[in-house]
């Protein structure tokens, strides 16, 4: 199983980026998937999840109404849409595949990060 995270970069304090997450090496539309970051010094925390065919979908509270979480299943790619960004924002961003269709937290696959930096 490969998950790889891109799209980081860095953007001023309300802009946008989107995180792209292509995963391989299992069947994609069977399992939910999630992202997570890590900002320096912190706890890595929970941002969203998607289950296995996007019916579903959880936010953190600290992101709901400015991230979106999507799935392209033909593409095998997971995706993050960050509107209205800011400086707490600023972390490593990872993809994460649950162990089922549903998100339960068993996440059993992680993808390397991709650094999304947000400047004030």
């Amino acid at each position: 199983v490969q998950l790889q995270a891109s799209g980081g970069g860095l953007v001023q304090d309300g802009g946008s980026l989107r995180l792209s997450c292509a995963a391989s090496g299992y069947i994609f539309n069977s399992y939910a998937i999630a992202w997570f970051r890590q900002a320096p010094g912190k706890d890595r925390e929970f941002v969203s999840s998607i289950t296995f065919g996007g019916a579903s979908t959880h936010y953190a509270d600290s992101v709901k109404g400015r991230f979106t979480i999507s799935r392209d299943n033909a593409k095998n790619t997971l995706y993050l849409q960050m509107n209205d960004l800011k400086s707490e924002d600023t972390a490593v961003y990872y993809c994460a595949k649950d162990s089922s269709p549903n998100f339960h937290g068993g996440m059993d696959y992680w993808g390397k990060g991709t650094q999304v930096t947000v400047s004030s």
